[in-house]
């Protein structure tokens, strides 16, 4: 069976698909010893040998959806140039997949893991508006206008953000608590929306990825997704 490189790849758990694509148009990509440019390029999943940067890389024959507890301090990454902890150092070394969006480096929480490439698709693609739960510390105390302002969508990095949802949970004795849901992923969105109504963000923590939950699941540890939660993200 032939399938496209860049699959071939993701589903090793080396890359994510879009990494993949730079990976083979930057020629760090050979098939049975030639390297290969082109993302339109094949490879026989049974007697082909495909290399990537010079190492030998086989696509998982098995499909895996994992939800990880993402500690604060760690990259939402494979693999990290600076040595600094990946998601990965928290699955065992055996588990071929790669993170599904990206939470930043001091943020905590939920994040999926998987190498099926068609949900990932599912999940991060814009049109399909998976939404993402958080908790936050606030500095301060939001006044009704700015939380207003804040559900109506805010101009960050030159582009409104969508609609959204912001609830006050606690009022602490110089900062808020208050619960987030957003339906977009763009780099740090929540803290650079809280810092646009004048509220920086002390802490942050993701709780919800669509329907499933982080609940009582230990910073550092992981589970496998349900069957019953694959189905729901397939079936959308």
């Amino acid at each position: 069976m032939q399938i496209r490189l860049q699959k071939w790849i993701s589903q090793s758990g080396i890359a994510s698909r879009r990494k993949a694509e730079e990976l083979i148009q930057a020629g760090n990509v050979a098939v049975n010893g030639i390297t290969i440019t082109e993302l339109g390029a094949k490879a026989d999943i049974n007697k082909d040998i495909v290399m990537v940067n010079g190492k030998v890389c086989e696509p998982s024959q098995q499909l895996l959806y994992v939800a990880l507890h993402k500690p604060e301090a760690v990259i939402t990454s494979v693999t990290d140039p600076y040595n600094r902890k990946t998601v990965m150092d928290y699955l065992p070394d055996d588990f071929h997949c790669y993170p599904v969006g990206r939470l930043d480096y001091e943020t905590s929480g939920l994040i999926i893991l998987t190498n099926d490439w068609t949900l990932a698709q599912q999940l991060t693609h814009p049109k399909n508006g998976v939404s993402k739960t958080y908790i936050a510390t606030i500095k301060g105390f939001p006044s009704k206008t700015a939380l207003s302002t804040f559900q109506r969508g805010i101009i960050i990095d030159g582009k409104p953000t969508a609609p959204c949802e912001i609830e006050i949970l606690k009022k602490l004795p110089t900062n808020t608590k208050v619960r987030i849901k957003i339906k977009e992923g763009r780099n740090r969105q929540v803290r650079k929306m809280c810092e646009a109504i004048g509220h920086e963000v002390l802490s942050l923590r993701r709780i919800e990825v669509g329907h499933v939950k982080l609940e009582n699941l230990p910073k550092g540890q992981w589970r496998y997704l349900s069957e019953k939660e694959v189905r729901l993200f397939k079936a959308k």
